[in-house]
């Protein structure tokens, strides 16, 4: 589709879909229904290689750029700034919290298919070129999510101890 067309152009139209590809999936996202970032569901399930979060502490070392990326808070929506004092958290607040990490985790996956539409519309060269931007844009924010999700479980295991 775009491989007649010179560099510059390809690189604006890509640029463009994959503006309005983000804005589609981000549409759907936050009108989702809260049951379909239920985080029992297989694909937001922690996985063995994640060793409980340490593949995120000691090999991605996480902690020394997450806050570095920019986060989006809906309007109303949850932001580790705002969580209160631990004696004074509630465990239904802190399963919102864990529901709301799969509703962001699955907001870049998707993202990402958009080399779907890279391959139909660049040729190789470029299709490659720009799923791997979009890939590795949605990476860090999709690793962030499910570290932020393995500690919010810990916090809600130990809260409904207590409880």
């Amino acid at each position: 589709m775009l491989s007649n067309q010179s560099p510059q152009y390809i690189w604006a139209a890509n640029t463009v879909f994959i503006l309005i590809w983000h804005v589609l999936v981000w549409f759907f996202c936050v009108r989702a229904n809260a049951s379909f970032f239920d985080p029992s569901k297989p694909i937001y399930r922690i996985r063995k290689w994640e060793v409980e979060g340490s593949f995120y502490t000691k090999k991605l070392r996480i902690k020394k750029w997450k806050d570095k990326l920019p986060q989006y808070i809906a309007k109303n929506g949850f932001s580790k700034k705002h969580m209160k004092n631990l004696s004074e958290m509630e465990p239904a607040y802190i399963r919102k919290f864990i529901s709301e990490t799969c509703r962001g985790e699955w907001d870049h996956l998707m993202c990402c298919t958009y080399f779907f539409i890279a391959f139909w519309i660049n040729s190789l060269c470029y299709a490659v070129l720009f799923s791997c931007i979009v890939i590795f844009c949605n990476l860090p924010f999709i690793a962030i999510q499910r570290y932020n999700r393995l500690r919010l479980l810990r916090l809600y295991k130990k809260l409904n101890l207590k409880s």
